[in-house]
C-alpha cells in the first residue's frame, strides 16, 4: 500500500507551513504530498488566508525533489480547462514529472460566493468536457493543433502548449456517484478514489468502478483504487485523544468513521482498508503544526505494510 499526505490549507496554513510539511513528508518516504483546492474555511478564522493550489505546488515541485505532487482534487469551477491544462503541464515540467491531477465538480457553494466565481448549479457535464479538453491538449503530438466544441467549451486551432513531462499525467477521478462517476474513471483516470466514506461504501464504489472498466472495455486492474480518511494516531490512547481534541474531532467517531486511535488501532484499521481493495491512501492530516505524527506514522504505521 502506498501512504500519501493529504492536507486542508484553507483551514489555516501558510505557504512555509504547508512546505515544511511537504520536506517532512518527504523526509520521511511518504508517497506524495496532496492539498485541497478550497478558497474558504469550514471552521475556524482561517488565518491567514487561502493560498492557490497550483502556485503552491509550483513551489513546492522547486523545493522537493522526490515526493509526489497532486491535488484532491482541483475544483473546475476555478479554472478554465485550457488554463489547467497549462498550468498543471509547468508544474509538471518544474517537478520533473511528478505530479498527479486530481479534478471534481467544486461542491462548496459559499467559497464561489466569497470571490465572485460563478457556481453552476449542474456542472457534471463541465467535468467530463474538461477532461476531454484537458487531455487532448496534453495529446495533442507536437506541432499538431487541437479543436474542440462542446456544450460548454469551444477551442479553436490550439497549439496546445506546453507539454507535461509525464506521458501521460496520471489523472485522479473520485466522488461516490453511482453511474456517471464510474463511467468517468474508466475513461479518463489512472486512479478512482473515494473520500471520506465507510468500509461499505468504499467497497460497493470500486465494484461499480470494476464493472464500468468492463463494460468500457478496460482492465478494471489497470486502476488504482484509492481511499482518502481523516487521521491522527498516539502512541497511547491519551495522546491520541489529545491529537483529536486539536483538530476538533470526537475520538470515538474519529476511530470509527477514520482513522484514529494508537498505534496498533490504525495499523489494524489500515489492515482493514487493504483487504477492500485499497491500494492507496490518503492520510487526511489537519494540523500543520503536529509533524511529530507524521514520524510516528512513518516509524510505527506504514512498515506494518512495506
Amino acid at each position: 500500500m502506498k501512504f500519501r499526505i493529504f492536507t486542508e490549507p484553507q483551514m489555516g496554513a501558510s505557504y512555509e507551513q504547508q512546505l515544511a510539511m511537504a520536506l517532512a513528508a518527504e523526509r520521511l518516504g511518504f508517497d506524495a504530498f496532496f492539498r485541497s483546492d478550497h478558497l474558504l474555511t469550514m471552521g475556524g478564522d482561517g488565518m491567514p488566508g487561502p493560498t492557490d493550489s497550483w502556485v503552491t505546488l509550483g513551489a513546492l515541485a522547486r523545493e522537493t525533489s522526490t515526493i509526489r505532487l497532486g491535488t484532491l482534487v482541483t475544483s473546475l469551477t476555478f479554472r478554465h480547462p485550457g488554463l489547467t491544462a497549462i498550468q498543471v503541464a509547468q508544474v509538471d515540467a518544474m517537478s520533473g514529472g511528478r505530479v498527479e491531477f486530481g479534478l471534481g465538480t467544486g461542491w462548496f457553494a459559499a467559497e464561489h460566493s466569497a470571490y465572485g466565481i460563478p457556481f453552476p448549479a449542474q456542472r457534471f457535464g463541465l467535468l467530463e468536457e474538461q477532461l476531454e479538453v484537458i487531455t487532448g491538449l496534453w495529446a495533442t503530438p507536437l506541432g499538431g493543433r487541437f479543436s474542440f466544441e462542446g456544450d460548454h467549451y469551444t477551442l479553436q486551432d490550439s497549439p496546445a502548449l506546453p507539454k507535461p513531462v509525464q506521458d501521460p499525467v496520471p489523472i485522479i477521478v473520485g466522488g461516490t456517484g453511482r453511474s456517471r462517476t464510474p463511467a468517468l474513471a474508466a475513461r479518463f483516470a489512472h486512479e478512482y478514489n473515494v473520500p471520506f466514506s465507510t468500509n461499505e461504501e468504499i467497497a460497493e464504489a470500486f465494484g461499480r468502478v470494476r464493472r464500468a472498466a468492463e463494460e468500457f472495455g478496460r482492465d478494471p486492474g489497470s486502476l488504482v483504487y484509492s481511499a482518502a480518511l481523516t487521521t491522527t494516531v498516539g502512541e497511547t490512547d491519551a495522546a491520541y485523544r489529545r491529537r483529536a481534541a486539536a483538530i476538533d474531532h470526537d475520538p470515538a467517531e474519529l476511530a470509527r468513521e477514520g482513522i484514529g486511535g494508537t498505534v496498533a488501532e490504525v495499523v489494524d484499521r489500515i489492515g482493514g482498508l487493504a483487504e477492500l481493495g485499497v491500494e492507496t491512501l490518503y492520510l487526511q492530516l489537519l494540523d500543520f503544526d503536529d509533524l511529530e505524527v507524521l514520524e510516528l506514522i512513518a516509524a510505527e504505521v506504514v512498515p506494518a505494510f512495506a
